[in-house]
């Protein structure tokens, strides 16, 4: 008798974490689907969550070489492929959830063969919105915003690249989703391969969601919301931003710097597809859904 297929998996890369906040995880995802595949990988000199994975039934690996984000969720993915995990959720440690986030964003993907990656609406913890869909950046806007953000509000290119006009209250195809929190089609990842491990941090995700736009569809679904302690650390770390800098370097290397057609042309189409409030579209108030306290 074969074994009963696995519908989702999902993975967390810890580094440095405090294990009061991986439990907190842990123990959300425990309680919001059965037969899920948990893979957490630490990337940290010590091994302090190893106590972790039994109480859980989570499969733990140590890389006290840290070789980076991608990487590491890179192995934890190649695995759930093989058990033949049909869905994969890419987690932050610094996210949590109502129980009822895994069934819904499931059954939404289910429900929508032709989607390849899911997003929800991730808020901070006192519930404001963090406008995490994104175009795909271009050098010197991206330059602009980093490190001279007055100018870059004052020519209002802010509300385009974060797509605020959006409202964040509609289903929508967005070129940039998160990787602090994916739901991703495996098959689609085989397609469209895994993360880049050449960026070590950051840019990972804007390089896997621009992959998967090419063989499905990349999905901002509001109806579920998170929450994401978004610590924004290359603002504040001088060594997070030269990976930030030097994550950057290499995605303008892979994809162009100064002529990228497909750049312009997937930007004009999300932003030429947002629907205007007279349009009756599909619109789901952020109510529905409420951030987790």
């Amino acid at each position: 008798m074969s074994p009963e297929p696995v519908l989702a998996s999902c993975s967390v890369v810890a580094y440095a974490n405090a294990p009061e906040q991986i439990e907190r995880l842990l123990r959300a995802v425990a309680g919001s689907w059965p037969r899920l595949l948990v893979y957490l990988v630490e990337n940290s000199p010590s091994d302090s969550l190893r106590s972790l994975a039994p109480r859980f039934e989570a499969l733990y690996w140590h890389q006290p070489d840290n070789p980076g984000f991608g990487r590491a969720h890179n192995r934890a993915m190649r695995a759930a492929m093989e058990a033949g995990s049909r869905y994969h959720f890419v987690l932050n440690p610094d996210i949590h959830f109502a129980p009822d986030t895994f069934p819904r964003l499931l059954g939404y993907m289910e429900s929508h063969p032709d989607v390849a990656v899911l997003a929800p609406r991730i808020c901070f913890p006192d519930g404001r919105l963090q406008p995490l869909c994104k175009l795909l950046p271009a050098p010197v806007g991206l330059a602009v915003r980093r490190f001279l953000p007055w100018l870059h509000r004052r020519a209002g290119s802010q509300r385009d690249y974060e797509m605020h006009a959006s409202g964040y209250d509609r289903i929508m195809d967005v070129p940039v989703l998160s990787g602090c929190f994916m739901l991703i089609r495996t098959d689609a990842l085989a397609r469209a391969g895994l993360f880049d491990e050449r960026f070590f941090l950051y840019f990972e995700d804007v390089d896997l969601s621009r992959r998967l736009a090419r063989v499905g569809r990349t999905v901002f679904y509001p109806h579920v919301t998170v929450v994401h302690e978004y610590g924004r650390g290359s603002y504040h770390d001088w060594r997070l931003l030269c990976h930030h800098t030097v994550s950057a370097v290499r995605y303008f290397n892979k994809w162009g710097w100064w002529f990228d057609d497909e750049r312009e042309r997937i930007n004009a189409a999300a932003l030429g597809a947002l629907p205007s409030a007279k349009d009756g579209a599909e619109v789901g108030s952020a109510s529905r859904n409420p951030p987790i306290p």
